[in-house]
């Protein structure tokens, strides 16, 4: 019998050209991490933003919970992560990131998705 996930690793590939899946990464991110998981959220792509200060304030999605607030929590109980080729594609450095978010590379990806426990969804 497989062992049950005890960490969630969420990858978000989308930013505000997809708002719905945007949100449903950070939404189900948020939910795991309420539910007790260890969670690690990785933002790739154009969701590199949503690290950046009042970027995910801009984001109004109807009948979702604001992304802002998802964010907050993440960054507070979770590992938030900014792929590194993506900040320096957008000339982000940590620097212009919330506290708590880092910027890693797709080494540090692999092993977190490849650790004992570990499960992985792409948004």
């Amino acid at each position: 019998m497989e062992s049950p996930a005890t960490t969630l690793v969420v990858k978000v590939t989308c930013g505000t050209e997809a708002p719905e899946r945007l949100n449903q990464g950070f939404t189900v991110a948020s939910t795991a991490l309420a539910s007790g998981l260890d969670v690690s959220l990785w933002l790739t792509g154009d969701a590199t933003w949503m690290a950046v200060p009042g970027r995910a304030e801009d984001v109004a999605l109807p009948h979702a919970a604001p992304l802002a607030e998802l964010r907050d929590a993440l960054l507070d109980g979770a590992r938030v992560t900014v792929c590194g080729q993506c900040a320096a594609r957008r000339e982000l450095t940590e620097a212009d990131l919330l506290p708590g978010a880092v910027v890693r590379g797709a080494a540090a990806f692999v092993e977190e998705v490849v650790a004992p426990g570990a499960r992985s969804l792409v948004y």
